[in-house]
Order: structure tokens, then C-alpha cells, then sequence
């Protein structure tokens, strides 16, 4: 990957005409989903302020739209550490103004860490259980976010925690040491993941990233992010602040790249 990204877990891409073809037609799929009123019910969240979006998108496994493929430097960039994989459908993450509200069945204390710590998290640690414990059920390779709308830069951007993922990742490879990699997925990684979490917020830079259509932002796969509050007075697109995502995971023949270091 790119030097930058290994070192403090993101990468910011300038716009390239044809991944702007691509958010385009992204942009397009995205809205026709959002005019479905059972699609748009079931993506809502936080009171409305959220389209959480997943599987919004039509496109292949190979990420083509309407004829339109992805491509560019941020999908080399990631691909030149993990190789060639199969893209899901994308997730469009669609934010409006009043971001945050609560989500439905959330606690108070889950909204507080919402509001103040943007729901800070690492992708692939899921809740499993009555008690939520966090377990490596998906074993994600890297995280590209491509921005379909134009948006203020304090308009709910994507945030990150720099230089987290080297934390994350020395908190994983010890509750993990000694542990079949088949066997990740049925380990409690949750007081591990609190402890490298608690130590990301005191210790790395909290970091908005922002890019137009056309642009790409590459994020490490162990890097702690979430998503900002809308500030008041900040502006986006009629449509709101639209960003498509691909998390795409690693091959079973891979089963140790997810610790890898980078």
C-alpha cells in the first residue's frame, strides 16, 4: 500500500475523471434505491438523519456500474497489499442534517459515545450474543470510501484516529497469539479492542477526511473511524452527504492477512 497509509492508516485520493464517471452512475443506482420507500424504511436510522445503505449498490464483483467500471489509484493502492478481490454490493452511507439523533434501541451511554466519539469502531469486530461481546467474524483486507456528493467539510465527513491501526493491531496479534487462525472468529477480542480504543483516543489525532466526486479515501483495515456529528451551518448536496463503501474481505486461503503488519 501506499507509504502514507501504512504509516497513519488513511490515504486521500485526488479526483480522477473516470472514478468520477463511476460516482456518477454510483450516484444514480444510489438515488433510484432511496426513491424505493421499503428500501429507504429499512436503511434509515437515528431518526431519519442516517441511510445506512448496505448492499445499496447494483455493481458486479468486480465494482461495475451501469457499464461503468472502478478503477483508479486508491483501488490499486489497496490492492497492490492484498491483491485482486471480489467486491460486495456497496454500502451508500447517506448523512442530513441534525446527524446524530439515536438510533433505535440504543442506550444513552451508546448515543453519548456517538455524539462525543463519533460510534469510533473497527470494521469486522462484530457484537456477538446477549452481552455484545466483539469477535472477528468478518476478516476485512481494507476500507475505500468514494464520495458521491459534494459536501462541507464539516458536514458529517469520515473520521479517523491516526496511527490507531499500529495500536489495534498489537492489541489483536496478542489476544490472537498462539490461536489458529481458523479458530479468530470464536475469540472474545472485546476487552483487548476496549483497552487499544481507550489508549486511540488519548493518544492519536482525530482526523476529517474529506474528497469530491471522483475522489477516493483508503482507510487500513485495523484504523478506528467513525462518522461526525453535522455541524450547524454545514452544507451538502439536496441529496445529502453521500459516500459509497467497499469492505472487501480477505480469501479463506488468507486467513492470517488480516494481522499482518503493515
Amino acid at each position: 500500500m501506499v507509504a502514507a497509509l501504512a504509516e497513519t492508516g488513511w490515504a486521500v485520493f485526488p479526483p480522477e475523471p473516470h472514478l468520477a464517471d463511476w460516482a456518477r452512475a454510483a450516484r444514480a443506482a444510489a438515488l433510484a434505491r432511496l426513491a424505493d420507500p421499503a428500501h429507504r424504511a429499512e436503511g434509515l436510522a437515528c431518526e431519519g438523519t442516517w441511510f445506512i445503505g448496505l448492499d445499496c449498490l447494483p455493481n458486479d464483483a468486480a465494482g461495475t456500474i451501469a457499464g461503468v467500471p472502478l478503477a483508479g489509484a486508491a483501488r490499486c493502492a489497496a490492492e497492490a497489499d492484498s491483491g485482486p478481490l471480489p467486491l460486495h454490493r456497496g454500502q451508500v452511507s447517506v448523512v442530513w442534517p441534525g446527524y446524530p439523533r439515536p438510533r433505535d434501541g440504543e442506550g444513552e451511554a451508546a448515543f453519548r459515545y456517538r455524539q462525543r466519539r463519533d460510534a469510533a469502531h473497527v470494521d469486522g469486530l462484530l457484537p456477538v450474543g446477549p452481552a455484545r461481546r466483539r469477535m472477528l467474524r468478518e476478516r476485512h483486507a481494507w476500507l475505500l470510501g468514494l464520495p458521491l456528493t459534494r459536501a462541507d467539510a464539516d458536514a458529517s465527513p469520515l473520521v479517523v484516529w491516526e496511527g490507531s491501526h499500529h495500536l489495534m493491531r498489537r492489541a489483536f496479534a496478542a489476544a490472537l497469539d498462539g490461536i489458529a487462525p481458523r479458530d479468530w472468529a470464536e475469540v472474545d477480542l472485546t476487552d483487548a479492542y476496549h483497552a487499544a480504543r481507550r489508549a486511540a483516543f488519548e493518544t492519536c489525532a482525530r482526523m476529517a477526511l474529506t474528497a469530491p466526486p471522483g475522489g477516493a479515501i483508503l482507510v487500513h483495515r485495523h484504523t478506528l473511524h467513525g462518522i461526525a456529528p453535522w455541524a450547524q451551518g454545514a452544507t451538502a448536496a439536496p441529496e445529502g452527504r453521500m459516500i459509497a463503501y467497499f469492505r472487501p474481505e480477505f480469501r479463506d486461503d488468507a486467513r492470517t492477512g488480516w494481522l499482518t503488519a503493515p
